[in-house]
């Protein structure tokens, strides 16, 4: 089992909280971890999409009355929204904390639109699919983890396959499990083959400011109805629409986000480049590795940092902006092994009085490249962002 950095601040949360969610998309892992916290105490596991699972919750007061000193896990927890309000009473009832583990593949907000909220008795934790300071650690194989990841993506199937064509297999098969499947369970009534076209139009426009008008011109949608397939996609881990950094500067900035696919293996199927040969001569490829760059950099700052990326109307522009108190840090990402950088970069630097500045490149030691800037290799991003801040 590849370790996730996630499993130190579940058992954290358990031991503060009487309910922890640990929610992300399916197949990011989320059953394995919580089977692995579970058997280092008294525990039961239901898989909520499992029928017989689902019939022990027939009477939930009777059954948690019965794991009264367990941790009980519910896995795929979106498949019985009914439940929610019983979890309620039953964790004021017990006030203990750490009784209930919850895995969704759905965001909270998505299902508060389904359940009762159980605000001020759950906390809420997202799981991603691989990171490259997670399988760098585990030293899996004799292949360079970076190019895997990048290749296939983080989701441990994909990931993990013995090939690169079965890799590309799974997630061809993913996707198409998560439309005619995942987003009915969800309660999302939407065609299949329009969501496919819509996703594939994201993964077109990956990196790239999200432009409703035109995407819906594109399919002959409404831009309202662009923006709710946004939300689905984005509400299911899938998408991530990153905002403009706000900054009290008298420039004119560019107030429309930029989408990117999450997974970046799931971006090359959709885009039908099984292999990283393909990416290297697809359009795509320094965007693929941008959005590489800034999962994993949003990985290690967490909650704490308020981010966004940084672009004017006269063209200046940096990939990520992270600031939290009085620290506000640079990233700029390019996917060449002699990256070089732009006026408008050192320009961004000085609007926004950035100090320490990263360029993410593939190259293999980090060097400086001008006062407070540095290039770096990703693993170089991650080990910096976590020892400095």
């Amino acid at each position: 089992m590849i370790g996730r950095t996630l499993a130190a601040l579940i058992l954290r949360r358990l031991r503060q909280s009487p309910a922890v969610a640990l929610l992300g998309p399916r197949q990011c892992g989320k059953s394995t971890l919580a089977r692995s916290i579970l058997q280092t105490r008294p525990s039961c596991y239901l898989d909520l999409e499992r029928p017989s699972d689902r019939a022990k919750l027939q009477d939930p007061e009777a059954f948690f009355r019965l794991q009264k000193d367990r941790l009980v896990c519910l896995d795929e927890v979106q498949r019985a929204p009914e439940i929610f309000p019983v979890l309620r009473s039953i964790l004021d009832e017990t006030g203990k904390q750490g009784r209930l583990l919850v895995l969704g593949s759905a965001s909270p907000d998505l299902l508060r639109q389904r359940s009762e909220t159980l605000a001020g008795r759950i906390s809420y934790l997202e799981l991603a699919p691989f990171s490259l300071s997670e399988i760098s650690a585990a030293k899996t194989g004799r292949e360079d983890p970076l190019r895997r990841l990048w290749t296939r993506g983080g989701f441990p199937r994909s990931y993990l396959a013995r090939s690169d064509a079965a890799s590309f297999a799974w997630r061809e098969d993913f996707i198409r499990t998560f439309l005619e499947r995942d987003i009915t369970q969800l309660g999302i009534h939407v065609a299949a083959q329009t969501l496919r076209r819509f996703w594939m139009m994201c993964a077109h426009s990956h990196g790239q400011l999200l432009n409703s008008s035109q995407l819906g011109q594109s399919l002959g949608l409404s831009h309202t109805t662009v923006r709710s397939y946004v939300d689905i996609l984005e509400r299911t881990f899938l998408l991530r629409v990153l905002t403009p950094f706000e900054a009290n500067l008298k420039k004119r900035l560019v107030r429309s986000p930029k989408i990117y696919l999450r997974d970046c293996g799931l971006l090359h199927a959709l885009l039908e480049l099984p292999s990283a040969s393909a990416l290297h001569g697809h359009p795509v490829f320094g965007a693929s590795w941008e959005g590489l760059v800034i999962e994993n950099a949003l990985a290690v700052l967490g909650r704490g940092w308020r981010t966004g990326f940084y672009r004017t109307s006269d063209g200046t522009e940096i990939d990520l902006v992270a600031e939290k108190g009085n620290e506000r840090i640079a990233i700029e990402c390019k996917a060449s092994s002699a990256p070089t950088v732009s006026k408008g970069f050192w320009t961004a630097l000085k609007d926004l009085s950035i100090r320490q500045a990263f360029v993410v490149a593939p190259v293999s030691q980090a060097y400086p490249i001008g006062k407070g800037a540095h290039v770096v290799p990703l693993q170089g991003l991650i080990a910096a962002l976590g020892r400095e801040f």
